[in-house]
């Protein structure tokens, strides 16, 4: 009689491990964001391009909805949803499209890298997660490299826009925050789905209002342009999302949250593949300290 063989299922993931991988998923579709940004307000207005991506990806979310018949969410997730389409889906998008119009995307791109800290601090305020010291410092001294980064590309200052970049990052944080606690009672999907929703009836008129007198710029706007618009309004206001929300949900908004330090390293190329911008060796000596401090992160808890 021939020997019996055991096979083993692979192992699966653990949560933790799941939800860092979704959450580097959702980074890498982020961090396009800014390129594609700048290519849309090149040409089209600033204003139609941050609220137009949401309108367009409210309509998605009401079909998803709708197709999975989604329950309604619970009275006390209303404030959390209105907390996460203030700061995702109307605050981050608006101020991000303002800077691009000046800014570089590849310079904007290093002040995104405080938003990992500024979410795990909302997440400690707003929350219960109480991540350790070691956490900490770790967060402090990768948001640390990407400050020091971006004041040696700007000659030792900041631009006026980079003002607008910072406000957009602690509105972004608060929404991310938020979304990752939501998450962990309802669907992440449902979570960006129902913010987009609830922001729908604000952002239309605004839209109408700013497109209608520029429409002649709309016409004659690139397929570039638009094309630009496309991703941010598709993969970076929904889809990105469904990825985000749900890798906090399973490893936690602090934690998860920090992988978007490497966010502005991966922006510097998506800036110099789609526009042209340098990439130089001083951005990647960068994005390899912050890597490393990524991972110290991630054992460190």
């Amino acid at each position: 009689m021939p020997p019996t063989t055991l096979t083993t299922a692979p192992p699966l993931l653990d949560n933790d491990r799941k939800g860092l991988l979704l959450g580097l998923s959702a980074v890498a579709l982020f961090s396009l964001t800014l390129p594609f940004t700048r290519l849309a307000v090149a040409e089209l207005p600033a204003i139609f391009v941050a609220l137009g991506r949401a309108l367009v990806a409210a309509c998605l979310a009401a079909l998803w909805l709708w197709h999975q018949k989604a329950a309604l969410p619970r009275r006390q997730q209303w404030l959390p949803l209105a907390l996460v389409a203030g700061g995702c889906v109307v605050g981050f998008p608006l101020l991000t499209s303002l800077a691009m119009r000046s800014l570089p995307a590849s310079h904007g791109a290093v002040l995104v890298g405080i938003l990992p800290l500024a979410t795990a601090v909302f997440a400690v305020l707003r929350g219960k997660e109480r991540p350790s010291v070691a956490f900490w410092l770790m967060a402090v001294a990768g948001t640390a490299l990407v400050v020091l980064f971006a004041l040696r590309q700007g000659g030792g200052s900041f631009h006026a826009a980079d003002w607008l970049m910072f406000a957009a990052v602690l509105l972004g944080a608060l929404g991310y925050a938020e979304g990752g606690r939501l998450a962990q009672s309802m669907p992440g999907q449902d979570v960006i789905c129902w913010a987009l929703v609830l922001a729908a009836p604000f952002v239309l008129p605004a839209v109408l209002w700013d497109a209608w007198p520029q429409r002649a710029l709309l016409v004659q706007a690139s397929l570039q342009a638009w094309g630009g618009f496309a991703y941010i309004s598709v993969f970076s206001m929904f889809i990105a999302f469904f990825f985000w929300y749900r890798g906090m949900a399973l490893g936690g908004v602090a934690r998860v949250g920090q992988t978007q330090l490497l966010q502005p390293f991966l922006t510097l190329v998506g800036a110099a593949v789609l526009l042209g911008e340098p990439l130089t060796l001083d951005s990647l000596l960068f994005a390899g300290a912050v890597i490393a401090v990524v991972a110290a992160g991630r054992k460190l808890k």
